[in-house]
This record gives structure tokens, C-alpha cells and sequence, in this order.
């Protein structure tokens, strides 16, 4: 963080009382002005700015949207109550507001070819994005944070005023690949993808499995209100290719997605994406991970530092950790590289398991026939094991039998999570900062 002319610490210069420092926007004589942009308007970023004023209203904070005000990308999001309760802790106002108007379940289904197995799961919560944008970036501008809706920042040289640049400008982050020594690595997924939504509201966490002429097809429901829900449709490459939906129109696309869940959807009609965006196309998922998280004045959050297949549900979790990870660390040290080191350190070490986990739930549905041919109820709970790095080298049959045992039986339970990490460290999803071993204690099967 710059500071002019002066050895004080960020801490000190934010930490002094309002009457001996100058507005955040005007630096007097021998003052100084700190000055933080945010850039990319989605949870990570408004929640880290809001967080930040709340901390210290003195903070000069705006954050740049490339959208305009109401475009956003996506349906909707999901969330646990371990992350309620960290919104609770960092800003009850806010985490009141998002926890009212959620959409609560509490139950899976899982549907192969029209043959569904219902099981309970842990509370889980959906919400539209827009709406919890809506209320974070209300609640930031209530907290003095400005934001500027259609305004790109594609480089770090385009704010040079700035003491902080926090890059949450999504996993195609300009931002990132503007910056060297990052260690950005990029890998993308087999299956095809498209995220839509529909006014059937799904009271479960819905997953149907349906065959097709050309291979199976599936899909991720979930409530997102009282009026309307997620579908998330996954397939693998061929079965995107062999249905056509290269060649198809939009809504053409829609038709046929529409009578391939005719069960599911029950007559409601697919919708491309709310907002307008255009966003409604077939995408590769691309996961993002970085050796580095900071470079001199600029540090990532949110998706520009990580993800995490949809498939396990973490990637809006994960984001609003960063924020509150970071915004606890910047007065908590006396200088700013140190407390971007120990923000990296923190946020490296809590991804880790997510990460590991999100790979083999990806991979899981990378190979659906392997499983395909299990009973419904086997396929069911193969699917809430997907995370497992041993069941991909193990029958899914025999892996079905013996897990139950392994639970009861303390010699195999103690085999399974001594496998477990090493198989992990053998697909090389971890960075060589990261060879600690992997916590056993994680309950690798919600969602």
C-alpha cells in the first residue's frame, strides 16, 4: 500500500482517530488517503468493501462493475448454515436480510432414468444472485462504499491512485492475467454445461439422470425462492454433439432440454438467464487455481483466485470467505505485503480440501456410465460419495458394499482416510506449498 512521505503503518494511518485524519477522499497537509478498489461487483467484491468501511469508515473504497446495474451472471447460488453463521459474525444486518429471503431445503433426490431415491440431507439454502447482490450492494452504499456499474477495468494501470487493488473480477479475471507471477494454472473439464432456470420450484435438491440415444444427460435443481429454481444441465461432450445443440438455436435448445426432464419440469418451461446477459450458452467448466495470491498492490479474491466445480455447491461460499478472510488480516498487521501474505496462507490452506473434493465430484460426473448400471439406490449413494478419492479406483459395486463396513469398522475407517490423502497427492492437486497431509476430520459427503 503506498504511502506518501510517511513510515506510519496502514494500521496506524486507519486506526487514528477520525479528528486527526484527513477525509477519505482529500489528503491534507502531510496526510494521506487510503484508497482500495474492488474489482468486479459480485459477492466477493461488495462484501469485502462493505466489510472493510464497517471495519474503518475511513477507508476510501469503490468498487468497478463492468455490468450495468441488475446484470449478473448465473441463477442462482447455494449455502450451508456454517457460512450463516460467519455472515452473522462479520454483519448481522446483512446475513438477516440474505438468511429471510433464501430458499430453504432439506432433502436430495436423485432420479436415474425416472426411478427417484429420495434421502435427508443438512439444511441447505438457495438464493437468486441478483437478490443477494441487490442486498450487498445496498448495504455497502448505506456504509459509504461507491460503486460504478459500466465501468471495465482490464489492468491494474488503469487505477494508478489506488494503494489496493483487489482483483474479484470473476474466473476469467483481466485482472490476473495482466499480472505476472501469479502461477495461474487453468484446466478445463470434459463435459459440456448450461445454466438456466425455470418457474417450477424445486423443493429438494434435485438430481435426474436420463439416457439418451446419444448418452446420459443429467441435471442440477434447487429452489431459489417461492417462484422459480436453478437447472443446471451437465452432459458429457458426445451426448452434447450427438443431440445437435451445437447447431441449435437458443430456443430451440430449450425445447429439447424441456422434453429430455418433461418429469422433472412437470409442463414449466426452461428460461435462459434472468438478467439479460446473454449468458445462456454451453460452457466448459475451467477450473482456476494460483500459486500466488498477491503481487505489490494487487491481491485475488473470489473466482480470480479459485474455483470449484458446481457440482459441490462452494463456489459463492468460498468468495465471501475470501472477503472476510482479507478484511480481518488488512488491520491486523502492520504492513500491507504481510497481511497479504498471511491472507494468502489462510485462504490457500481453508481451499484445499474443497478443491481436492471438487475435482472428484467433477470427476465423478466426467464418467456417469461407470456407475450407470447400479441400482437406483447404489447409484444414489455412490453420488453422495463422489467426493471420495478411493472410489475411483475401486469397483463401484465393492466400493458400495465396503464403504458401510469401513464406516463400522475402525481398522477400515482408519485405512480409508490414510488412502484417501494419498491417492489426493498422487493426481497432483496440490501445490507444492501444500504437501501438509489432508485433514481427515471433513465430512466430504454434503451435496
Amino acid at each position: 500500500m503506498r504511502v506518501q512521505d510517511s513510515p506510519e503503518s496502514v494500521e496506524a494511518l486507519i486506526r487514528q482517530p477520525a479528528g486527526r485524519r484527513p477525509a477519505a477522499t482529500m489528503a491534507g497537509p502531510g496526510g494521506v488517503t487510503v484508497k482500495i478498489a474492488c474489482v468486479g461487483g459480485g459477492p466477493a467484491g461488495l462484501y469485502l468493501a462493505l466489510l472493510l468501511r464497517l471495519r474503518e469508515p475511513g477507508h476510501d473504497i469503490t468498487v468497478f462493475e463492468r455490468c450495468p446495474p441488475g446484470v449478473t451472471r448465473g441463477w442462482g447460488v447455494v449455502f450451508w448454515g456454517d457460512l450463516l453463521a460467519k455472515l452473522y459474525r462479520a454483519d448481522p444486518e446483512s446475513a438477516r436480510e440474505i438468511e429471510q429471503v433464501s430458499y430453504r431445503w432439506e432433502s436430495h433426490e436423485v432420479a436415474l432414468n425416472d426411478r427417484p431415491v429420495h434421502f435427508a440431507s443438512s439444511r441447505g439454502y438457495g438464493i437468486k444472485r441478483q437478490r443477494m447482490l441487490e442486498i450487498l450492494s445496498r448495504r455497502a452504499l448505506s456504509a459509504g462504499v461507491r460503486i460504478e456499474y459500466g465501468h471495465e477495468v482490464d489492468t491494474a494501470a488503469r487505477l494508478p491512485d489506488q494503494d489496493l487493488i483487489v482483483a474479484c473480477d470473476g474466473m476469467n479475471s483481466r485482472i490476473r492475467r495482466a499480472t505476472a507471477g501469479l502461477g495461474t494454472d487453468v484446466r478445463v473439464g470434459s463435459n459440456k454445461y448450461i445454466w438456466l432456470g425455470t418457474d417450477k420450484v424445486f423443493d429438494s435438491f434435485t438430481f435426474p439422470f436420463v439416457r439418451t440415444d446419444f448418452g446420459w444427460i443429467w441435471a442440477n435443481a434447487y429452489g431459489i425462492d417461492a417462484e422459480s429454481s436453478t437447472f443446471v444441465v451437465e452432459c458429457p461432450a458426445e451426448t452434447w454433439a450427438g443431440l445437435g445443440f451445437e447447431r441449435m438455436r437458443s430456443q430451440e435448445c430449450l425445447a429439447v432440454l424441456e422434453k429430455i426432464f418433461a418429469r422433472q419440469l412437470d409442463g414449466h418451461p426452461l428460461i435462459e438467464h434472468a438478467s439479460g446477459s446473454g449468458d445462456g450458452r454451453w460452457l466448459n467448466f475451467h477450473t482456476v487455481r494460483n500459486e500466488r495470491w498477491y503481487d505489490g498492490k494487487i491481491v485475488l479474491a473470489g473466482d480470480a483466485a479459485h474455483t470449484t466445480h458446481f457440482t459441490i455447491g462452494s463456489g459463492t461460499t468460498l468468495a465471501l470467505e475470501d472477503a472476510i478472510s482479507l478484511a480481518d488480516s488488512l488491520p491486523r498487521h502492520r504492513e500491507i505485503e504481510p497481511a497479504l501474505a498471511a491472507y494468502q496462507k489462510e485462504r490457500q490452506a481453508a481451499i484445499l480440501h474443497p478443491q481436492l473434493a471438487a475435482h472428484f465430484s467433477a470427476q465423478w460426473f466426467e464418467n456417469i456410465p461407470r456407475y450407470a448400471e447400479l441400482t437406483p439406490r447404489q447409484f444414489s449413494a455412490l453420488l453422495r460419495r463422489r467426493r471420495s478419492p478411493v472410489l475411483p479406483h475401486v469397483p463401484p459395486r465393492l466400493y458400495y458394499w465396503l464403504y458401510p463396513t469401513s464406516r463400522d469398522l475402525p481398522g477400515l475407517r482408519a485405512l480409508r482416510k490414510t488412502v484417501g490423502p494419498g491417492v489426493g497427492r498422487i493426481y497432483g492437486w496440490r501445490a507444492a506449498h501444500h504437501r501438509a497431509s489432508l485433514s481427515a476430520g471433513h465430512d466430504l459427503s454434503r451435496t
